[in-house]
């Protein structure tokens, strides 16, 4: 009997990619969405609601499944107890392998602070028993030019530090060769990252490259990083996450480059550049 996929997530922009990988092989799939209005409409996948918190949802969607999908929720304060849930949900229903999408250097005491949340869930997933690989992110490169002010500016505390930043693309491409195989990954981690790590400068100047305007860094203090996004009246946890962002490309936390991209789909990792003109 042919194995049986889920995705979580697949309304967005890394759980559709994956989702669509999966529909274009001819894969039968279960989208596990919020709202299953706004799940793609793709050949061979069934829409089930299964937000992360309803625990009877998940096992009732996911009953019986062989490989799940799980793409992190939204960034709120109870994020990592959304993620218990749905993972004790995911054993009762007897998964047989889950592929988290998790966060490049995850640890109890990462500088950016949500990839704590990433290291508890990963913890949590280690002592559920169900089999998982989990595939750690560097930050988007496709989100650089969201950093991008009004005024062609990038400003953050990240001071001299670099990124290994990642196409989501990628990302999809390697979910799907673990989702595929997953016997091969079980118990592993792969920390996935682009092909070099750069700068902010560097980012601003291939962003300026491809679209033609100009587009420069300028660092700020953790304090002025503060301040300027105090405005936007944000809960302190988020004002620590966005900061965190920054610092922990100054103080090297994302600054590997690994070859598992390429490792696990076969193709060179994407660069900046090749992002933003794609």
């Amino acid at each position: 009997m042919a194995p049986t996929y889920a995705v979580t997530g697949a309304s967005g922009r890394l759980g559709g990619r994956i989702a669509r990988r999966l529909a274009a092989a001819g894969i039968p799939q279960t989208l596990l969405v919020r709202t299953p209005a706004r799940a793609p409409e793709l050949p061979r996948a069934t829409a089930l609601p299964g937000a992360y918190a309803d625990h009877d949802a998940v096992v009732r969607a996911l009953r019986p499944t062989d490989r799940v999908l799980m793409v992190s929720a939204s960034e709120t304060p109870d994020r990592v107890q959304q993620h218990r849930t749905f993972i004790d949900a995911a054993a009762e229903a007897g998964v047989a392998h889950l592929v988290y999408i998790s966060f490049y250097g995850a640890a109890p005491d990462a500088t950016f602070t949500l990839a704590r949340d990433h290291w508890h869930t990963e913890q949590h997933l280690r002592a559920s028993g169900v089999p998982f690989t989990f595939l750690r992110d560097n930050l988007y490169a496709d989100f650089m030019p969201a950093l991008v002010g009004e005024d062609g500016v990038i400003r953050g505390p990240a001071g001299a530090g670099r990124a290994a930043l990642v196409a989501q693309d990628d990302i999809a491409d390697a979910a799907v060769a673990v989702l595929r195989d997953p016997g091969a990954h079980t118990g592993r981690t792969y920390e996935l990252t682009g092909p070099e790590a750069l700068g902010l400068i560097d980012v601003a100047a291939t962003i300026a490259a491809v679209t033609g305007r100009p587009v420069s860094y300028v660092p700020e203090s953790v304090e002025e990083a503060y301040a300027s996004r105090k405005g936007y009246g944000a809960p302190d946890w988020q004002l620590d996450a966005w900061v965190s962002t920054y610092t922990a490309i100054a103080d090297g936390s994302l600054a590997g480059v690994t070859s598992a991209i390429e490792d696990l789909t076969g193709h060179p990792a994407t660069s900046l550049e090749q992002v933003l003109r794609a």
